[in-house]
């Protein structure tokens, strides 16, 4: 999970060496246009000033501040309305989602000649929608997809279905649903006979409570802004299972890629988030023994964080067009 950024940061570190960049299709390579984005979203103002090398900028560490960014880009670059979050949810840095669509975008259109594939035919399933919502958001209006996000936190849905109400048209785009069992990713989410293009995932990233709330602290000490005689605040939020579950990443990616088996024909591609390298050695042989018949490991460039995507199919290449 995204961990505080250097505090009064004007703009995300540029990638350099061999780390790879932003996606081309990124609304966000550089510096955040802060006027533009003020005039888009007014209460935006309150939190700009000039930092210490004299660039407007927020303070990144300050939660009302990255809400309000948030809220600025997602109205100005993706024309959303009245997006806003109940307190400690989940506020995520929009590049990063942004680049995660753009790459899986890509991976769709391998199968197609090249051709992105656009419009409401195309269908997803965003495991772990969040009150943000923000995967749909923005990969409806980059691309017209149809989503169906999925939660096991009803206040996360409620959220996330005040501001899919807030705008015209989104509510039928983009549905929601809950996991009735917290144990359970995919099986008895889906319908019968639904089909999806694409499953997409940002797993827990903590093993329990206790690790998130030590590496939120560890970072912010690191920071030197170790709040005294409490907790640290955490700018981009997050609670329970957005940030841990039992066994953390690598045990949610082998119940996902086991129970992604059971539906294989069911979804031309799974895919996730994968966040700690380590992981990936037990994710590609999960895989293996699943059946799967191709993976992909997508590379991402966010800052000077390298991040990756693994996605995989069951199904041969001439049944996934």
């Amino acid at each position: 999970m995204p961990g505080p950024p250097k505090p009064h940061a004007a703009q995300r570190p540029s990638p350099s060496g061999s780390r790879p960049a932003l996606h081309p299709r990124n609304r966000h390579p550089g510096r955040y246009d802060l006027p533009a984005l003020v005039a888009a979203c007014p209460e935006l103002g309150r939190h700009v000033a000039p930092n210490p090398y004299g660039d407007l900028s927020i303070d990144f560490s300050d939660p009302r501040a990255v809400l309000a960014l948030n809220r600025a880009i997602l109205k100005r670059d993706y024309g959303v309305e009245g997006w806003d979050l109940p307190p400690g949810y989940l506020c995520p840095p929009i590049p990063g989602r942004a680049d995660c669509l753009h790459h899986l975008a890509d991976l769709l259109a391998g199968d197609r000649d090249g051709a992105i594939p656009r419009g409401p035919g195309i269908r997803v399933l965003d495991i772990g929608v969040g009150a943000n919502c923000v995967y749909p958001l923005i990969g409806h209006r980059e691309y017209g997809w149809s989503f169906v996000g999925s939660d096991i936190d009803p206040g996360a849905l409620a959220s996330a279905a005040a501001i899919l109400a807030a705008n015209p048209g989104l509510p039928e785009a983009i549905r929601l649903r809950l996991q009735p069992r917290p144990d359970r990713i995919l099986e008895g989410l889906l319908e019968a006979g639904e089909r999806f293009d694409l499953t997409l995932c940002n797993p827990p990233f903590h093993a329990s409570a206790a690790e998130a709330r030590a590496g939120s602290d560890r970072k912010w000490r690191n920071l030197g802004r170790a709040k005294a005689g409490g907790p640290p605040v955490l700018n981009f939020g997050g609670q329970g299972a957005e940030l841990w579950c039992p066994g953390g990443e690598a045990a949610f990616l082998a119940r996902l890629i086991r129970e992604s088996a059971g539906f294989g024909t069911r979804c031309l591609w799974f895919s996730s988030l994968v966040s700690r390298s380590a992981n990936l050695p037990g994710v590609y042989a999960a895989l293996k023994a699943a059946g799967a018949v191709e993976r992909r490991t997508l590379a991402m460039g966010q800052g000077l964080k390298v991040s990756r995507i693994v996605a995989w199919t069951f199904l041969e290449r001439e049944r996934r067009t």
